[in-house]
């Protein structure tokens, strides 16, 4: 994988769409993010290249499954002008989006999950948002983070 300038944990009920669903599709938007913070991570701050853990949320057991690529930028989500859409937002307009999604593209799955008591049991990962209570779908990590755990992942069980 290129050396991202900016490393990422985004959030995802394996059961809406999994990292085995990225693998199938390749590329996806993510889609559907309605958290003021999280968006403006996804408008303002998550660029192309950038590394992203895929973390199974809301599982049994949650944690990160594997790693993504961003390869588009923050750009406006259409699912919220949609009014078929589970995301819609009636306030949401073309002069004025309100939500923006970027698009990721499959990179690894790793060989295990890495489970959420084994990134709290982790020493270097406790600075960690996620571990630190935040609920936040799209959360940023250090490169050290980063490395660790992926490190982890490719650990065969």
């Amino acid at each position: 994988m290129p050396n991202p300038a900016a490393f990422w944990l985004f959030k995802s009920e394996p059961t809406s769409y999994s990292l085995t669903d990225l693998a199938r599709d390749g590329r996806s938007g993510w889609e559907g993010v309605r958290n003021y913070q999280a968006r403006n991570y996804l408008r303002d701050e998550v660029a192309v290249g950038d590394g992203v853990l895929f973390y199974h949320s809301n599982a049994e057991p949650a944690g990160v499954a594997g790693i993504a690529r961003v390869v588009r930028a923050g750009f406006p989500d259409p699912s919220a002008r949609d009014p078929q859409s589970p995301y819609y937002d009636p306030k949401a307009s073309e002069a004025e989006p309100r939500w923006y999604q970027v698009e990721l593209e499959f990179a690894e799955a790793f060989p295990r999950l890495v489970p959420l008591a084994a990134l709290r049991a982790t020493p270097g990962l406790e600075a960690m948002p996620l571990l630190n209570r935040s609920r936040l779908s799209v959360q940023p990590v250090t490169a050290e983070q980063f490395a660790i755990i992926a490190a982890l992942g490719r650990t065969a069980s």
